[in-house]
């Protein structure tokens, strides 16, 4: 038997033994966490169907939770204070409109199927941030992004706070935006890993300071982990730097990524000042450079990022020809304003739809 061949000493066998118990536990935690995320919405349900008749007035009576927490703490220790059971009932409210039953055509006529219960694979922990979110969208895509990707609820929590949601959507058109909501960030072409701005709040650097590109390659470079989640989907660190020679010139490009999702590298450029359409031009130069010298055949071509303090859309358009693979991202320092995103996606969509109304008009003329 396999096992017995691989156990050949005591120092092997104690490995095999700690894995297998390391394995278990971690199975053990993840069945407890489970459960606890069904019974909070359960409990939830109660509280919200049986004791408000449904409704969500936040005036419902505080004393029934300060009894019932009262009650349960009395009973099974700590962890149920009126917070908690305040969760409960947040998060029932929040996740019941998931699984509404959409019996009639009207909206005063949906009715809620109180004892159907969405499927939960997340913890507790990550459901307390996206049961706050409002929007059903929005929600549904951090939930998506979160099993995906395997995101820890500290990094959901940083995601929701970088507004990464909104980066996406007002980068995409309007089908696309509701695509989030649906399949998360599908990446299938170049366009599909740029969002603006990039948030870099996480490599320390003070908006207001005076720093060179130097500075920022090298705090970006201490946070490489924390840069590539922040990238997005599928990027792996290549080199930084990287070096190359033509016509006995030397040109250092900053940052090298290969994307494996799109199987193709990605080049960064770093700016702190101002993009020029000299920047555009040695970055095209840079593509086409790997294009030519570097990538495998396979591959597909090489796309180029100029990271910015401010990005010029078009500028890039007139610099360059159409089917160019190069794109300009603003960086920030800080997380952006989120509520200043939303209203801009909301607009965004708007006016998409306002278009698209003209253009109808205008067919049937």
């Amino acid at each position: 038997m396999e096992i017995i061949t691989k156990i050949n000493s005591e120092e092997t066998l104690f490995e095999e033994v700690s894995l297998l118990i390391e394995e278990s536990r971690k199975k053990v935690a993840k069945a407890v966490n489970t459960a606890m995320v069904y019974t909070y919405y359960k409990i939830g349900c109660y509280i919200v169907e049986y004791e408000q008749q449904g409704s969500n007035r936040a005036s419902y009576g505080k004393k029934v939770l300060a009894n019932l927490s009262a009650h349960l703490t009395e009973t099974y220790g700590k962890g149920w204070s009126v917070t908690t059971l305040n969760n409960c009932r947040k998060f029932y409210s929040a996740y019941r409109i998931s699984c509404a039953t959409h019996t009639k055509s009207t909206k005063e006529e949906i009715v809620y199927n109180a004892y159907e219960i969405p499927k939960f694979t997340l913890s507790w922990n990550h459901y307390q941030i996206l049961m706050r979110i409002a929007n059903l969208e929005e929600r549904n895509f951090y939930e998506i992004e979160a099993q995906q990707q395997g995101w820890d609820y500290r990094w959901l929590q940083r995601q929701v706070g970088s507004s990464l949601y909104e980066r996406l959507a007002l980068s995409r058109n309007k089908n696309e935006v509701m695509r989030l909501a649906t399949e998360g960030q599908v990446v299938e072409k170049p366009a599909d890993i740029i969002k603006s701005p990039i948030s870099l709040e996480f490599i320390g650097l003070k908006p207001d300071s005076s720093y060179s590109e130097s500075t920022l390659e090298n705090a970006i470079i201490d946070k490489m982990q924390t840069f590539l989640l922040e990238m997005g989907k599928g990027f792996l660190f290549e080199a930084r730097q990287k070096r190359f020679t033509f016509d006995e010139d030397n040109y250092y490009v900053d940052l090298v990524l290969y994307n494996r999702l799109l199987q193709c590298y990605c080049l960064i450029d770093l700016k702190i000042d101002k993009l020029t359409h000299q920047d555009l031009g040695q970055m095209q130069m840079y593509v086409n450079y790997f294009d030519r010298f570097v990538k495998q055949d396979f591959e597909k071509p090489t796309i180029g990022i100029l990271l910015c303090k401010e990005k010029n859309d078009a500028l890039v358009e007139l610099t360059l020809p159409k089917d160019a693979n190069i794109y300009a991202s603003a960086y920030q320092l800080y997380l952006p304003d989120k509520a200043l995103l939303q209203a801009k996606v909301k607009e965004w969509i708007e006016e998409f739809e306002e278009n698209e109304e003209l253009k109808k008009l205008e067919n049937n003329k």
